[in-house]
């Protein structure tokens, strides 16, 4: 069975966000916290030096706000192309 145009338009729309999301996910995890984690902690949050937060806690926030995003996104994009379950 051959797919039809709109759901490979969907499956590009989905792998284009995949791909957006990954590099967000890569530049917080790796380049803000390991890379730029020396620049950072010139700055304290409270206690703690900004590189060694964002390496710590600030990532994790941006991944959790990162599936939030992909679910909600998928969600529009499932209604959009009419493959969504109710």
């Amino acid at each position: 069975m051959k797919p039809t145009p709109s759901i490979q338009v969907y499956w590009r729309a989905n792998v284009r966000l995949i791909a957006v999301l990954l590099s967000i996910w890569f530049l917080v995890g790796y380049v803000v916290s390991i890379v730029l984690a020396p620049t950072l902690n010139q700055w304290r949050l409270g206690e703690v030096p900004l590189g060694f937060w964002f390496a710590q806690q600030g990532s994790i926030y941006v991944f959790i706000l990162l599936i939030w995003i992909y679910a909600r996104r998928m969600d529009t994009l499932d209604r959009v192309y009419d493959v969504h379950e109710d």
